[in-house]
């Protein structure tokens, strides 16, 4: 008999969607095979690791060794599934932590992550791919800014966000020039850096897909209509928005989608389930932004997009897990 493997799914982390990955974490939970693997949630809080046993309460995790000991026994983990939004999880961080014990884990590496979770870098590095990039200038805490001058390159609205955040917050679409100030310091509470982007109307769409050494699985295309005027947290997590897989578009725009997803995904180094976001507006695609650590809620998109595809959330996680492991073999 072949002895189960120790998951370890990290969970919440140090941005404002703590709530979020935690109802991520459980939902994989249940998705993982409990034949193959023992599934074990770490909470991460700063430097503290806790393991949340099922049935036996909280117990530190060692940052030296990557291990708890539970009733005398030290638990081992063969992989760390990464459910965290933000920072650690998204921004490198973790994964730079990961490598240094030689755990296995399930996303891009320590570039890829530090890389996509900065908007600016990500659009620096995807130049030349065939996808349209939205104008936009960056603006650091504390620098002068002329409203004026702002709005008569990008014009209004405007979109306000922190360059590097996990989440939805601190966004703002700006209609007036008065209140583009107050946005960035909305923004500046995420990160000390935001972006201000020209907006552009059009059809949202987002495309998922899961690469290992031995398949590519590029997803459907889901098209998401939000009944707020963006896909903003409310959006995002509590139901105020319409998705739609397959995406009600033609047939040429999904296979573009679909194709230069693929190419973005080898152009970041992305690793494990990911899924890249665009705008499409007067017959042009504008890439938005790369998820590394997308939500894994039973309703949220990829699930959707792995259903569509006839697909198991379960088989698709194990693909991940299985991959992780024969990179570091």
């Amino acid at each position: 008999m072949i002895s189960k493997l120790n998951i370890a799914i990290l969970a919440g982390g140090n941005s404002s969607e703590e709530g979020i990955s935690l109802k991520g974490a459980a939902q994989i939970a249940k998705w993982l095979d409990s034949q193959r693997y023992n599934v074990y949630t770490i909470l991460v809080k700063g430097t503290s690791f806790t393991l949340k046993h099922p049935s036996k309460g909280d117990y530190p995790v060692s940052w030296d060794s990557f291990t708890a000991s539970v009733d005398n026994a030290e638990i081992h983990f063969d992989c760390a599934l990464i459910a965290i939004h933000g920072t650690p999880g998204e921004n490198g961080l973790l994964q730079g932590y990961l490598e240094m014990m030689g755990i296995p884990y399930t996303t891009g590496g320590v570039m890829n992550t530090s890389v996509t979770f900065n908007k600016e870098a990500t659009k620096r590095m995807l130049y030349d791919i065939d996808v349209h990039l939205a104008k936009g200038v960056s603006i650091v805490k504390g620098q002068n800014v002329n409203a004026d001058d702002v709005v008569k390159s990008l014009g209004l609205p405007v979109f306000v966000k922190p360059n590097e955040s996990g989440s939805s917050y601190g966004i703002t679409k700006v209609k007036n020039v008065d209140d583009l100030v107050p946005a960035l310091e909305k923004s500046f509470t995420e990160d000390p850096v935001a972006l201000i982007e020209e907006f552009i109307p059009g059809v949202e769409l987002t495309c998922g897909v899961v690469k290992t050494q031995n398949k590519t699985l590029v997803l459907p295309v889901t098209e998401i209509v939000p009944k707020n005027e963006f896909f903003d947290y409310g959006a995002k997590y509590e139901n105020q928005v319409e998705e739609i897989t397959p995406a009600r578009i033609p047939d040429e725009l999904t296979d573009q989608i679909q194709t230069v997803s693929s190419e973005i995904y080898d152009r970041l180094s992305c690793r494990g389930i990911v899924r890249i976001d665009y705008i499409y507006s007067n017959k042009k695609l504008f890439f938005l932004e790369v998820n590394t650590v997308p939500g894994m809620s039973e309703t949220s998109i990829v699930p959707q997009q792995v259903e569509a595809l006839g697909l198991a959330m379960g088989d698709v996680f194990s693909m991940v897990i299985e991959d992780a492991i024969a990179r570091k073999a």
